[in-house]
């Protein structure tokens, strides 16, 4: 497996070097303009300036992770999606050709979302949760109600038309589920909000290059049984996110990565009998002392903690990072 690390942007800061310090090599990278000041990566030009700055720093940008620009008409079905989905799929080329042959999307309108950051965890760290009744007094987005329905008909749509140029260029696109996985957020309509979804996803091609980003923490929350669903998504998982919550759909909160119900070692274990070997990274982790809590479930302390308890875990395991 490649132990990852997700980077926001392409300036190098602290994190690279923590980063780097903790024997992380690949890299999985956001690198959408209001984080870069760049064109996005639909642009040639610019995503090979990011890759290179990531080799100049000793990573490998493995990845990309999140919307790399802004995909509001192709998820709400809006005018002018053809043309967003053909810088999408000129993305596609790019990072095929620039060996980058990864990317992790949502079909998420408002994002992951949370409906409180600073809910207390062991010895007062902070953590995000989300309370399905305090969502339910939130306005709506300036579109309105837009049904499951809707949202997924958008997405067979985006599937059919970028997934035969992300097999051409190499590129795996590994679907993240909806988080929170509830049914709506907001007024717009989620989609991929138990495995029953996730298997109608993946029934909509059987190209290699349409898979799975297996984020634990969402199908934990999903009250799935993930160690089940490893095994059956097993060949077409192609990134894994680890981390751990508590709770239910309705009403959950994070956990620090050994705080909470998921027996860790028997499923980084269960990647390894599966023949994983692609990319995994800590993910959603508690803000801890001294930290501003201004960038939550992304702070810095938590993260060397994830890793280190994962790295911890995959030795005594014999499991290579590679």
């Amino acid at each position: 497996m490649k132990l990852s690390f997700l980077f926001f942007g392409n300036k190098p800061d602290e994190k690279w070097v923590l980063a780097k310090q903790m024997g992380i090599d690949y890299a999985i990278a956001k690198l959408a303009p209001e984080l870069t000041h760049q064109l996005p990566p639909w642009d040639f030009a610019s995503l090979e300036y990011s890759k290179n700055i990531f080799s100049e720093n000793e990573f490998e940008l493995v990845g990309l992770e999140g919307d790399q620009f802004d995909m509001t008409r192709i998820k709400l079905g809006l005018e002018g999606r053809d043309a967003d989905i053909e810088l999408y799929k000129q993305m596609l080329k790019n990072m095929g050709a620039l060996g980058i042959h990864l990317l992790c999307y949502n079909f998420m309108q408002t994002g992951w979302f949370r409906t409180t950051t600073n809910l207390p965890e062991r010895g007062g760290a902070w953590v995000s949760g989300f309370n399905s009744q305090d969502a339910a007094k939130l306005p709506l987005t300036k579109y309105g109600h837009i049904s499951a329905e809707k949202i997924w008909e958008n997405y067979e749509y985006f599937i059919n038309a970028v997934m035969p140029t992300a097999e051409a260029a190499g590129v795996k696109m590994a679907m993240h589920p909806d988080d929170p996985p509830v049914p709506e957020v907001q007024g717009i309509g989620r989609i991929f909000i138990n495995a029953a979804a996730t298997r109608k996803a993946l029934s909509l091609s059987g190209s290699p290059s349409h898979g799975l980003t297996f984020c634990q923490g969402t199908y934990t929350t999903m009250n799935e049984d993930v160690w089940q669903l490893i095994q059956e998504f097993a060949p077409r998982i192609h990134f894994v996110h680890i981390r751990d919550v508590v709770g239910t759909p309705d009403n959950f909160r994070e956990t620090f990565h050994d705080n909470g119900p998921t027996d860790m070692p028997k499923m980084l274990k269960t990647y390894q009998e599966i023949g994983f070997k692609g990319p995994i990274r800590s993910d959603h982790v508690p803000t801890m002392a001294g930290e501003s809590n201004n960038h939550a479930g992304y702070e810095m302390k938590g993260n060397l903690f994830g890793i280190g308890y994962m790295k911890g875990i995959m030795d005594a395991l014999e499991i290579p990072t590679v």
